[in-house]
């Protein structure tokens, strides 16, 4: 069931890590727009969200389909009109190499995951926050560091972006804001640092505490 008294809060990149510790965070407060490709993620997190009393829709897509991003937002408008706070974690680790052997899928999946997506998902969302909503985007600056040429390049683009909107909007709204996440025990930075001690790491959970009062701050 869904509960219309609540704020509603969409999270893109909701299956897992970070983005799956804030939707249940924010669970507590906001009803969930869960998006994801993992269906089983998301179903997790529904379990999760649920048995605290809280509320969920799920929608199991790929964020680089402009169609399929076009037809939640579309639905989200009829349904409920607006939402409050877009939450954005979905991204791509490609593996780490030198440049000069970088792999021409793995640099595209990388781009349309991380950066061209952006180009559709701003334009859908933005409408659906308003004025009064808020966009949230997470740092993690690997740029010009040895071997991470497809991620940290792309993930710098997107924060780039997430700038510029965030400097367009500053007196009009939506607020946007760019977040800086401790190192945390997550899937993308086992990929990256696979022989690391995980115990010195947040966990998602705690560092989406932590978070939380940023994010629904004004």
């Amino acid at each position: 069931m869904t509960d219309t008294s609540r704020p509603l809060a969409l999270v893109t990149g909701a299956s897992r890590g970070l983005g799956f510790a804030l939707a249940d965070a924010l669970a507590d407060t906001h009803h969930i727009i869960a998006v994801a490709r993992t269906v089983g993620g998301l179903e997790e997190l529904d379990d999760r969200i649920q048995q605290k009393g809280g509320s969920a829709t799920l929608a199991p897509m790929d964020i680089t389909k402009p169609d399929a991003m076009a037809q939640l937002c579309r639905s989200v408008h009829d349904r409920w009109g607006q939402v409050a706070l877009w939450v954005h974690t979905a991204i791509h680790a490609g593996p780490l190499t030198p440049v000069d052997h970088m792999d021409a899928k793995d640099w595209k999946k990388s781009l349309s995951i991380n950066v061209d997506a952006m180009s559709h998902l701003v334009p859908y969302i933005a409408p659906l926050l308003g004025r009064d909503g808020t966009a949230v985007f997470f740092e993690d600056d690997h740029a010009g560091e040895k071997f991470f040429g497809h991620y940290g390049t792309t993930k710098a683009a997107q924060i780039s972006l997430a700038r510029s909107w965030q400097a367009e909007t500053a007196s009009i709204g939506p607020k946007v804001k760019i977040l800086s996440p401790r190192p945390m025990g997550t899937h993308v930075r086992a990929r990256f640092y696979p022989g690391e001690d995980r115990t010195v790491l947040a966990s998602p959970s705690e560092e989406a505490a932590r978070l939380l009062p940023e994010i629904l701050g004004g």
